[in-house]
């Protein structure tokens, strides 16, 4: 089938990861001749990637979906990513959808299901059981500033009782080390100079070949012209002493910057989760970074109101939460999944209860973001700068994942510099930032 000059639109949802595989999809079509539409115009081609880890993302998709039918009214529609893998028939449901595309068809075989872009009066679902996904679609992308998020792993086989991405996901499972790094010389090839490790999983990278988290990343170390590598969400229990050590005193490029989900902040209510690990074990992790390098940057995932959380058992958390030596929290309301355990767990929380919880949590992470950025005015960092909107400062992140301002230079856009942090920290639309 000839493309050529065909327009495409996308809209995704969800995690950087959905970000990363929209991305390497939309390199894809323009080879075949593709080409992307600006935002707002008339489209032959629709492609939704969705999330579904809370039921407020889900409901989130539908109402994109039919707002860019409503917009594209001849597109062919493709609907792909987590909602579409577990919950097909919902999204078939929805005028307008021509095909739905589960996770073993993403990818390099999503190209294939287009044909000629017929709508269909009737939408086909190509989906598979979760057991039956084996296919690792690798990606690799830059986002609209500097840094470009490679993925490393997919698939997860922790099944938490509150969590429906190993259904959505299926098993984990990865490339080897020597294909991760070739990605990586790419992105310096390209003038990249900050890689994101991205996956569902990270940590349990090696699954499908034998090899270790910390293989990938002392092999990577070595791809010269990448600035740096940041490590997205890895599990207390699979980010090692031994990878911390050598974070701290031997890697030339690993940033000390770590996102470590908690989720609960007491045993009882980390035993309902099904988690791996104790508070007593992240508290040493966190404790361990602390000691290793102590102007790292943590940030820790924590849900509010899972079932079974009691009003006792919140403020052990919030008290435990209190006194651990991190940087930021992510707060986000637990939310009802359908084919999992926790819906097995009373007593339930109200939902206004689970939105005032958030929102304390919420309060606690701002004061531990504004300590943080305090702890860090006036102190030496390298910053890799970013373009800025038109008429505006220019910023930029610090090793340790410190956002800084600057007046607009455009030798500076895409390098890293040193710089030495303002004495304030100033307010902005998107959180805190120190003046250089």
């Amino acid at each position: 089938m000839n493309y050529e000059r065909m327009s495409v639109s996308y809209y995704t949802l969800g995690c950087k990861l959905n970000f990363a595989e929209s991305s390497t999809l939309a390199w894809r079509l323009r080879q075949l001749g593709f080409e992307r539409t600006p935002k707002g115009d008339k489209a032959d081609l629709v492609i939704v990637n969705t999330c579904a880890v809370t039921e407020q993302a889900t409901a989130k998709c539908r109402q994109q979906i039919r707002k860019l039918i409503r917009e594209n009214p001849q597109a062919y529609v493709v609907v792909t990513g987590c909602y579409a893998q577990i919950e097909p028939h919902e999204i078939t449901g929805i005028p307008g959808v021509d095909v739905v595309v589960g996770q073993e068809y993403k990818g390099e075989n999503l190209v294939a299901v287009l044909g000629s872009l017929e709508k269909k009066p009737q939408a086909e679902v190509l989906t598979t059981p979760y057991k039956e996904i084996h296919t690792f679609h690798g990606s690799v992308s830059a986002d609209d500033r500097t840094r470009h998020f490679l993925k490393v792993q997919d698939g997860c086989d922790y099944f938490c009782s509150y969590c429906t991405i190993p259904l959505a996901r299926g098993k984990s499972r990865n490339p080897d080390i020597n294909a991760l790094v070739d990605m990586a010389q790419e992105v310096a090839r390209a003038g990249g100079k900050e890689i994101v490790l991205t996956g569902v999983n990270i940590g349990d990278f090696g699954r499908s070949t034998g090899e270790t988290f910390f293989d990938l990343c002392k092999a990577l170390d070595c791809v010269d012209g990448i600035e740096r590598y940041r490590i997205s969400s890895c599990e207390p229990n699979l980010l090692t002493d031994e990878l911390l050590h050598w974070v701290a005193a031997e890697s030339k490029r690993f940033a000390p910057h770590f996102h470590i989900p908690l989720q609960a902040g007491s045993d009882e209510v980390l035993h309902l989760m099904r988690r791996r690990y104790d508070t007593a074990l992240f508290r040493r992790k966190i404790e361990l970074i602390r000691t290793l390098i102590p102007h790292a940057f943590i940030g820790v995932d924590v849900m509010a109101g899972m079932r079974g959380e009691t009003p006792d058992l919140f403020e052990k958390s919030m008290d435990f939460l209190r006194s651990l030596p991190v940087s930021q929290l992510h707060p986000f309301t637990y939310s009802e999944r359908s084919n999992t355990r926790a819906l097995e767990i009373k007593p339930v929380v109200p939902v206004p209860e689970r939105h005032e919880r958030t929102a304390r949590l919420v309060a606690l992470s701002e004061e531990k973001l504004h300590s943080f950025y305090a702890s860090q005015c006036g102190t030496p960092h390298r910053v890799l700068w970013e373009q800025p909107a038109p008429g505006k400062p220019m910023h930029g992140f610090t090793e340790n994942y410190v956002r800084v301002s600057h007046p607009y230079v455009p030798d500076w856009v895409n390098t890293c510099r040193d710089t030495v942090l303002g004495q304030t920290i100033q307010p902005s639309s998107s959180g805190p930032v120190i003046p250089s």
